[in-house]
């Protein structure tokens, strides 16, 4: 018996309400390997050599002063009385918050399925290892005498010389050594189904090696793809936990003592959310000019602009919610000492540095609230500088603000970083845009074979994909 039931014809989503596609202007597969190796296989752009010599130059500066550190010792930072090792902490913190975006965009994203993270997720990765690589450099500077490193380490020794545990600076070794090697890994699982491509494009002996070694036989069988995408996953869910658990153990440095301004439990989730902000901060500050001078606008879309946009916004609100309740905290505490330690940030001393921390990342995200604004490249460039410098200012404000009062006005004092301090801090940007220079130049900046994934053609069941879609 003929079925009654009329055909059901579905209407199409309203015009401003269809997203805009991952992969702009219907670009076919093989034209995103072309466009993305292609850069690794171009000449080198004279950009690229405008770029690369001041961060070698930079660098070296970096080596100079670790150097001239080790020689001298650490009297040569501005360790001045109560302010001790102020800069040093800043910059260790605000490193590891720049490499916050990258595993959140590879791991939390990847098991949430937001397909949008593909085209940024390779690039965000490298800046957190780099990022991380130049965090790493302070804790191990600043104990000092650096020949006893080795004793943050769990090695058993002759002499029964264990770590010492109830520190936080070793619970920093164990948190960072263990996101940057899952980071690290993670990032190079993703790369390679990639390496393959190119060693299959090489056209050198040499190139041809280098990828294929890397690329560890890669076939592209099916019973590569199980392994790797099983192997991904699991990196994801080893991942996220870190990204919550290393800026949580950061902040932890600060909160398990007793100095008024830190000692507040709000600081694991309120870290966590300004290491994200600023992250994204830095990810749409490289990634904004990247495309357009590598040509890469239709694979990095201004929908994936506007997604970054938004998590800034949002991530920022949760930063300056934080702001408002440590005041309330300390109002709330009843302790002389912590309102005197929130009063004295807004109207003391160092008030131009909590004013600035309070504009960029307070004030300056807000405007994301408009699409017009996320859709100006140059106003979400500049705001993105803002973030970081404003994130900057925020390490600052926590720590040489919460510690240049001591509880004797004898004590008291004002904390100036030495022209050592400065050029190590410079140093570590050379190193960052070195490392991260050299990945553009010589590894495919976007995740080829994840940006092909999410096009039509990859789709069985749309119009372009499965097998009409073949030939493309």
């Amino acid at each position: 018996m003929a079925s009654t039931v009329p055909d059901l014809k579905v209407a199409p989503p309203p015009r401003e309400l269809e997203r805009e596609p991952l992969v702009a202007n219907n670009r076919s597969i093989g034209w995103i390997s072309d466009r993305v190796a292609g850069i690794v296989e171009g000449k080198t752009p004279m950009w690229w050599w405008m770029a690369f010599i001041p961060s070698a130059l930079g660098a070296a500066v970096l080596g100079a002063m670790l150097l001239y550190q080790i020689s001298v010792g650490v009297g040569v930072w501005g360790n001045q009385h109560p302010v001790m090792w102020g800069w040093d902490i800043i910059n260790f913190v605000w490193w590891i918050g720049i490499g916050h975006a990258g595993t959140l965009i590879s791991a939390i994203l990847c098991l949430l399925r937001q397909r949008w993270r593909t085209a940024v997720n390779r690039a965000a990765e490298a800046m957190t290892i780099f990022a991380v690589m130049c965090a790493g450099i302070y804790p191990a500077l600043h104990v000092g005498r650096v020949w006893f490193d080795w004793w943050l380490f769990p090695i058993p020794t002759a002499n029964a010389i264990w770590p010492q545990f109830r520190s936080p600076l070793m619970w920093d070794v164990f948190a960072v050594s263990t996101y940057f090697t899952v980071s690290a890994l993670f990032w190079y699982v993703g790369l390679v189904p990639d390496l393959a491509v190119m060693r299959d494009r090489a056209r050198t002996k040499i190139r041809k090696f280098a990828y294929g070694l890397f690329a560890l036989g890669w076939t592209g069988s099916n019973r590569h793809w199980s392994n790797y995408e099983k192997a991904y996953l699991i990196l994801a869910g080893l991942s996220t936990p870190l990204v919550l658990s290393v800026h949580s153990i950061v902040s932890l440095d600060f909160a398990v003592s007793q100095v008024p301004g830190w000692h507040t439990t709000i600081f694991p989730p309120y870290f966590v959310a300004g290491a994200i902000f600023s992250g994204f901060g830095m990810v749409l500050t490289l990634l904004v000019p990247l495309r357009q001078m590598l040509k890469l606008e239709d694979i990095i879309t201004m929908r994936h602009i506007d997604l970054m946009c938004k998590v800034t916004l949002a991530t920022g609100s949760i930063v300056a919610y934080a702001y408002g309740m440590e005041f309330f905290i300390a109002w709330y505490s009843g302790s002389e000492y912590e309102r005197f330690a929130f009063i004295n940030r807004a109207i003391g001393p160092y008030a131009w540095g909590y004013w600035a921390m309070i504009i960029c990342n307070t004030i300056v995200p807000q405007i994301f609230w408009f699409k017009r604004f996320r859709n100006n490249l140059a106003i979400v460039f500049i705001a993105s500088i803002l973030v970081n410098i404003g994130m900057w200012f925020e390490r600052f404000v926590i720590i040489v603000i919460s510690l240049h009062r001591d509880y004797l006005p004898s004590s008291w004092g004002y904390f100036i970083p030495t022209p050592v301090d400065i050029l190590t801090y410079l140093g570590t940007f050379g190193m960052f845009f070195t490392l991260f220079l050299l990945f553009l130049r010589f590894l495919p900046m976007i995740a080829i074979s994840e940006v092909k994934a999410v096009t039509p053609q990859a789709d069985p069941h749309h119009p372009a994909g499965g097998a009409k879609g073949g030939h493309h």
